[in-house]
C-alpha cells in the first residue's frame, strides 16, 4: 500500500498519543535504514505501517468475524442490563435519574 492510497484514511489531527513499542535492535536498525531511504521519520514509518496493518485488518475474514462475535457479546450484555433496570425500576427511570448527582437534593 502506497502513501497515497493511505492519504485521507487517517485524519491527522492535533489530538496525537504517544506509544512506546520495544523492538530489537536490528528491526530498529532496518527501520531506521527504511526511513532514511524513505526521507522520513522513524515515527512516520511506524504510523504509515501501523495504518496500512490497521487497513488490511478491516478486511481480514477472521478479524471480521470475531468483531461480530464481540458485537454480539456487546448486544447480550446491554439487553441483559437493561432488562435487569426494568425488573428494578419497572420499565420506568429511576427517580431523580435526571437530577445532576453533583448537587445534593433539594430537600437536604
Amino acid at each position: 500500500m502506497t502513501d497515497a492510497s493511505l492519504a485521507g484514511t487517517f485524519p491527522v489531527t492535533s489530538q496525537m498519543r504517544t506509544l512506546a513499542v520495544r523492538i530489537t535492535e536490528d528491526l530498529r536498525a532496518q527501520l531506521d535504514v527504511i526511513a532514511q531511504l524513505n526521507d522520513r521519520s522513524v515515527t512516520e514509518e511506524i504510523r504509515l505501517a501501523l495504518e496500512a496493518w490497521i487497513v488490511t485488518s478491516k478486511s481480514d475474514p477472521k478479524v471480521l468475524a470475531r468483531a461480530e462475535t464481540v458485537r454480539a457479546e456487546i448486544e447480550r450484555e446491554a439487553k441483559t442490563k437493561q432488562s435487569a433496570i426494568e425488573a428494578i425500576f419497572g420499565g420506568k427511570a429511576p427517580s431523580g435519574a435526571t437530577r445532576d448527582r453533583t448537587k445534593p437534593p433539594a430537600d437536604a
